[in-house]
This record gives structure tokens, sequence and C-alpha cells, in this order.
């Protein structure tokens, strides 16, 4: 990619991206509200808690979730604080790759670029695959619902109407992020007050209306080893159920992503990172107590025979509601209130991946980049938005061949971002550790200990059943393990030859 001599900037964000070595290209109208908004939304409680609810029932139950949150938040907490201070000394819509670049030093920064590069966006385009076809399954349960149950002749969608519901969605993600960022902006802010407003309605709503309530001691200390798998080491199942945690605070690198839309990028993307995390962890507990405070009966709602299918939450609210008016209409204006915490989510989702493929591609790391970093006339990577929605859709399609598929895509998006996120990390606790240089987000003399401690989170994928067969095999270590061969075969066979890592399109001047 050629160079193109470039006047120096007045705006302080437009020269520290030049000394970066990258042109603005992107419209710059994000406030530090706006970029925390896009975070927030995405990581979504109401969404990542509702839709992975069965998981963390099945393995553990109530203490895998309510305690199990708590371990999770916390080194959670030391990743955000991590990346921020990364975040503020690079502001690059790139954000992991280009900081693995920067910190794994010389001799290793085009491998390292290009592995977190890869990890990335694999999982950005698996998570929003996870996010969007939870909702097609939440609206399939809506209707389910609405129409009499599964045990009253309700409307039980095939899986090729909740894939076309899936793709439907997604087209309407597609069309959203078509928009210029200001009004992007505004989606994002909507997500805040949606998730914020859900969470407070929702955790005094639930327990209010419920005639039959767990006890605290059931919430905080019940362990549920019937996960109908064949598991039966309380270590394994606490762990597994340690999933729904780790994948519902997960997305706050959108934040990173969003930086060169973004005003005071080096102040305002860590904000937005480490306020996201905080904000997230404490809504969430709250709301997952509160879901907890009505499962009473852990096998019922896990039952496929239940009039929710299976689907533990949806059934939990429905009769909740049931008991106390003797009509479940209000579990499922609940769900529907969900259900556009999750729709807001998805969309958010996309405006990330576009923008992480935008920036990847400006690097000449996809196939066919010289497409997918243009910007129309609103200064919005159209391209990109597009390219990552049929991507998504794509990776929804074993869903008809696999009943395990979404638990699949759900554990890929987690353990692929969380290795995407720890590799910076890694290189800036070691390789970098003296030559790194702040930015003015900087965690001090705590930097190196936050750096160690969030290497830790980074936990082994599981199989989700024993004995493993086909119907239940849990294919994330194939799925993740293939990431990685793929991604260093293709680096040996080809892209060491002309792949360098984050290339400056403008001269940089000591930069």
């Amino acid at each position: 990619m050629g160079s193109v001599e470039l006047p120096v900037a007045d705006d302080r964000d437009r020269a520290r991206l030049q000394q970066l070595g990258y042109k603005q290209e992107l419209k710059r109208g994000l406030s530090v509200l706006s970029n925390f908004a896009f975070s927030f939304s995405l990581i979504s409680v109401l969404s990542g808690i509702t839709t992975t609810y069965n998981t963390g029932l099945r393995y553990g139950g109530p203490v895998s979730m309510t305690l199990g949150w708590l371990v999770v938040a916390a080194f959670n907490g030391c990743v955000a604080l991590s990346m921020a201070e990364i975040c503020s000394a690079y502001p690059t819509s790139g954000g992991l790759y280009y900081w693995s670049a920067k910190l794994a030093g010389k001799d290793w920064a085009s491998l390292a670029s290009w592995v977190t590069g890869w990890f990335n966006i694999v999982a950005q385009w698996t998570g929003t695959a996870s996010v969007d076809f939870a909702l097609a399954q939440l609206i399939q349960v809506i209707v389910l619902l609405g129409t009499g149950g599964a045990t009253g002749g309700g409307y039980m969608a095939s899986k090729y109407v909740v894939l076309a519901i899936y793709a439907a969605i997604l087209v309407l993600h597609g069309l959203i992020n078509s928009l210029p960022i200001e009004r992007l902006s505004w989606l994002g802010k909507l997500g805040v007050f949606w998730n914020t407003a859900g969470v407070f309605v929702l955790v005094v709503l639930i327990p209010s209306v419920a005639k039959e309530r767990a006890s605290v001691q059931f919430i905080f200390t019940h362990f549920n080893t019937e996960n109908g798998m064949g598991i039966r080491d309380r270590v394994y199942i606490f762990a597994m159920g340690l999933l729904m945690s780790q994948y519902s605070l997960l997305g706050y690198d959108t934040s990173a992503h969003m930086t060169e839309e973004t005003k005071k990028a080096d102040r305002s993307g860590p904000m937005g990172i480490v306020t996201s995390v905080a904000l997230a962890s404490v809504f969430g507990w709250l709301y997952l107590v509160a879901l907890t405070s009505v499962v009473t009966d852990i096998p019922y709602l896990l039952d496929p025979g239940n009039d929710a299918g299976g689907y533990a939450i949806a059934q939990a609210l429905y009769t909740t509601f049931h008991r106390r008016y003797g009509s479940g209409a209000g579990g499922l204006v609940c769900l529907g209130f969900v259900a556009v915490a999750v729709f807001i989510c998805g969309s958010t989702n996309v405006t990330s991946d576009s923008r992480m493929a935008y920036a990847f591609s400006r690097d000449g790391a996809l196939p066919f980049s010289h497409a997918w970093h243009r910007v129309n006339k609103h200064e919005v990577p159209l391209n990109a938005v597009w390219f990552s929605v049929t991507i998504a859709f794509l990776i929804a399609l074993p869903s008809l061949g696999s009943q395990v598929a979404f638990q699949a895509m759900v554990s890929v998006a987690t353990t692929g971002l969380y290795i995407a996120y720890v590799l910076p990390i890694l290189f800036r606790v070691t390789t970098a550790r003296r030559s790194f240089v702040p930015g003015p987000f900087h965690l001090g003399r705590y930097s190196v200990v936050a750096g160690w401690v969030a290497l830790l989170t980074v936990l082994f994928s599981l199989p989700v059943a024993y004995p493993v067969a086909e119907a239940n095999f849990n294919y994330t270590p194939v799925a993740v393990g293939g990431v990685l061969l793929l991604t260093v075969a293709a680096w040996l066979l080809h892209a060491r030859f002309w792949f360098q890592g984050p290339v400056a399109n403008v001269v940089v001047d000591g930069g």
C-alpha cells in the first residue's frame, strides 16, 4: 500500500492517528459516552444471561452462576484494565492485532499481529452469529408460548424457519449499520438505556410477581449435578457453568475498534472499556440473582417437554406470571423486552465486526482486502458491513444439521475472543515490559500484576458431555484448534512472505 504525504493536522486525534501510521478516513463523531454505549450495548447482560442461562443452570446451577459470575467478573476486570491501558497508547480501529504487532517485538510482530487478528475477527463473526441466532430462537419461543405452548398445540417453528428469521435479523442489522455513525451512536445510547432500565425493572418485577421463590441459600449454594450429560466431577461441572458468565461479559473490545471514530480517543476508548465492564458486572449479577429467585424446579425447566421446549428462563417467567395472574402474558412481555436488548446487541456486534474487518483489510490481511477497507460518502465502511453480515450467516448454517451448533458458536466466540484479548497483554508484560510507553490512561506499578492476572482468564475448551457422542459432541476444541492450525499454516505457506502487520498509509514523522 503506497504512502501519501499529509499535512500535520491541528486536531489532536488526527495527529495521533497519523503518528500511528494511518490517515483519518472514518468520521470522528463519537463522544466518550457514545464510545461507552457501543461496548455496554454489545456486552448487554440482558442478552447474554438470558440466552445462555440454560448452560449455567445445567452445569452447576445457581452456585456456578451467582458465585461464578463474581469470579469471572474479578478476572475479567483485570483483562479490561490491561486492555484499556494498551488502548490508550494505541487508539486505532485495528485494536488487538495492532497492539500485538507493536508489543511483540520486531522479530515476532508480523506473526503476532496475524494470529491475534484472525482470532479476533473469527471470534467476532461467531459472536454476531451466536447473538442473532439466539434472538431467532428467542422469537421462536415467544411465538410458541404465545400460541399455547408445546403442550397446548403452540406453533413450533422448524429449523428452516428459525434460520430464515435469523437471516432477516442479519439483513436488518446490515441496513442499520449502513447509516452514518451519528445515527448509529443513537442506537448505542438506546442500548444503554434499554439494558439499564430493563435490569432495574426486571430485578424488581420478577421476584415481586413470583408466588414461589427460591431461598437465599438455594440461590447462592445449590449445586446442580444432574446435567443429563454424564458429568459428575464437581470442579469440571463448575468450570463448564462459567461459560455463561464469560460469554455474557464479552465484547468490550468494541470501544477499541471505535477509537478512530471517537473524540479524545486515547482517553475515551479506555474509559469506554473500563466503565462498560464495571457496570455490566454489577447489573448482570443483580439480574442473574433476580432470575434465579424464580428457579424452583431445575429438571422441569430444562425438560424439552415443557411448554417452552426446554428454554428454562422462558418457562420460568411464563410460569411465574401464570401462577399469579392466570396468564403468562406478563412473562412474554418480559421476554419481548429482552428480545429488543438482544436485537440492539446484535446490531452493535455488526458495527464492531465491520470496523475490525475494515482495519484488518486496510493492512491487507483479508482475502480481497481492497474491497473491504473502502468507505462510502458518509465515511462508513459499507462493504465491510455486508461482508461481516454474510460471514455471520454462513457460520450459522451448521445449525441445520447439529443440535449443539448454538452452544458451539457461543463457546468459539468466548474462547476465541479471550485468546485475542490476552495475546497483546501477554506481550505487554513480557517482551514490552520495559519499552511500553503508556498513554494518558495507565495503571502505573499495578500494570504488570493486572496483566498476569488477566492471562489466567483463558480456560480450556471442555466437552459438554460424557461419554462424548455425535449428538452432543462439543466442536469448540476442533473449531478453535482449526482456527489456530489454519492461521499458522496460512502464515507459514503464504502470509509470511508478504504480510507485514499494520502498514502505514501516511508518512510517519518520528512515529
